[in-house]
């Protein structure tokens, strides 16, 4: 007599995400991989914006980094990031870095301005800052495009995703709150503010091609 044939076994009602699995030997599992690789984009961009002009580079190193990062699971490293940044050393970077601080100053005499008896001055403060934010936002913008970008360009990606726009606009007003109120965590910062620009440039990119 014949013996019925053994019922299949089930597969286990959980299977681990792609994004949950480890390496045999890896101790931290990507999420922690990730901060390593933010933490050390930051500490990098942050030494290397002290000249000022080289700033619109260390961020465009940064995040195009961090896009090499995501895109082949491999972790950041200092030579790779310093590739990036002499690839970006370009003479238009660097008069964009000359621009930072010129922009700086007269956002500055504006606020000394307003604080005179000027007509309309109650609307100068919040005209800066909104000022400041779409600036900010340009820049991350362009720093996280792949390739050369005009500010042509950069406005109409801008524009294209408002979206993501606004989520830039909230990353950089966190991190003026944050370098507000904890000063010695700013070198931290410019590695999350150039994922986030990662980040929403990467969820932009398919509509694009949809487009």
């Amino acid at each position: 007599m014949s013996r019925p044939a053994p019922a299949p076994v089930r597969a286990s009602a959980y299977t681990p995400a792609p994004s949950d699995r480890r390496e045999p030997g890896e101790v931290f599992g990507p999420a922690f991989s990730l901060f390593a690789d933010v933490l050390l984009v930051s500490l990098l961009t942050s030494l290397c914006c002290l000249p000022v002009l080289t700033a619109p580079a260390a961020f465009a190193a940064a995040s195009q980094t961090l896009r090499e990062t995501a895109a082949g699971g491999r972790t950041a490293s200092v030579r790779a990031y310093l590739a990036r940044l002499r690839a970006r050393l370009v003479p238009r970077s660097l008069l964009l870095g000359l621009l930072l601080p010129a922009f700086a100053l007269a956002v500055r005499a504006d606020l000394a301005l307003a604080g005179g008896d000027l007509p309309g001055r109650v609307l100068v403060r919040p005209a800066l800052v909104v000022l400041a934010l779409g600036a900010g936002v340009l820049l991350l913008r362009a720093s996280a495009a792949p390739g050369t970008v005009t500010a042509r360009t950069t406005w109409h990606r801008a524009a294209a995703d408002p979206h993501g726009s606004l989520l830039l606009v909230a990353a950089l007003v966190l991190a003026a709150l944050i370098a507000w109120g904890m000063p010695l965590l700013l070198p931290l910062l410019p590695g999350p503010l150039a994922f986030a620009a990662t980040t929403v440039d990467l969820r932009a990119a398919p509509q694009d091609r949809e487009s």
